[in-house]
């Protein structure tokens, strides 16, 4: 009986250090991963970011598995875990609301009825998430009348981003937000809402993208603005597949990017970046967005900004990744 309970033993000794070892393994493989996602992010720029950005997300993918697949190893050994084993995570962010969950056990000894003292406390957080909620927001404007000369009052109602619309100015930011840096487009979202009970038509919704569009372009302008005041650029652009309406087919787009930030230089001016959209690569695009521009242009050796150059206003400050021999070529 005791050989058989000292087998037992070691074989479970032998199951948790192999356990252990695989984790190990992953672990190690996490953080490779980790750091080369992190130098191709460092390099996602130039003409090769297409391809970079393709790395990444094949990497980032193997990463999720790979993490996967430590979260089911340690939930199928959670028995074998050390119960009171401190926890090895980062501390939570301390700006986030904290709600208090306080379990206190019975005044009274369960072996003698004597009044316990405070001993102490421990204390553990875990992240939770309310999941966001639609509700509807009612404005009453109540109607005073002066029985002395029938003068009527009432406050005016409140200015909305679109007037006589049903959309909160809460629910226009979470459409922008969800479709233009969360990548969800206008279907997703009315069936998103519609598991809610909500229904949100497409096409008002398009409409309503269109509107915020429309709003927001006295701060692109002044964006755009600001940024080609600076008296040094950095350019590029980089492709964007367009859905073709109708054919369910991908056209290839181009965002201008152009970039001021002069923060490494001792610049306390803030940091700005402002795009435009083309549906091609024509230098005419750069061309017309720093019609106006005077100073410093770095960018790579695409030819459609040479002209730029010919000018006299425009100074190449040419990209690193163009010559071999890493240096900067002034023009």
């Amino acid at each position: 009986m005791v050989l058989a309970q000292q087998a037992s033993l070691l074989e479970h000794q032998a199951s948790i250090a192999k356990m252990v070892e695989e984790l190990a393994a992953r672990d190690d493989e996490i953080e490779r991963l980790k750091a080369q996602i992190d130098k191709l992010r460092r390099m996602h720029f130039g003409r090769k970011s297409e391809q970079l950005a393709k790395q990444i997300d094949k990497l980032e993918a193997q990463l999720e598995d790979l993490t996967a697949g430590r979260g089911a190893a340690e939930a199928r050994n959670q028995r074998d875990r050390t119960p009171n084993a401190p926890a090895t995570r980062e501390p939570l962010p301390p700006h986030l609301p904290r709600e208090e969950m306080v379990l206190e056990p019975d005044p009274l000894c369960p072996k003698c009825a004597t009044t316990m003292q405070p001993l102490g406390e421990d204390v553990s957080e875990q992240l939770a998430r309310v999941a966001a909620a639609f509700k509807v927001i009612r404005t009453i404007r109540r109607k005073l009348l002066c029985p002395g000369c029938s003068h009527i009052v009432q406050l005016p109602m409140p200015g909305l981003p679109i007037e006589r619309s049903i959309a909160h100015p809460s629910l226009l930011a979470d459409i922008a937000v969800s479709k233009f840096a969360d990548h969800q487009p206008l279907y997703r979202q009315s069936e998103i809402a519609a598991r809610d009970g909500v229904p949100l038509d497409r096409a008002s919704m398009g409409r309503w993208v269109g509107q915020i569009v429309e709003l927001c372009m006295v701060l692109v302008e002044a964006i755009q603005r600001y940024v080609l005041a600076a008296g040094k650029l950095h350019g590029d652009d980089t492709t964007v597949p367009v859905l073709t309406p109708g054919n369910k087919q991908t056209t290839t787009g181009r965002f201008w990017v152009y970039v001021r930030d002069d923060r490494r230089s001792g610049s306390t001016d803030p940091a700005a970046v402002w795009f435009s959209y083309s549906s091609d690569r024509k230098g005419v695009h750069p061309q017309t967005h720093l019609a106006n521009f005077k100073g410093i242009l770095q960018a790579d050796a695409y030819a459609g900004f040479d002209k730029l150059y010919t000018s006299g206003d425009v100074h190449e400050a040419a990209c690193w990744d163009q010559y071999p021999e890493n240096v900067f070529i002034w023009r």
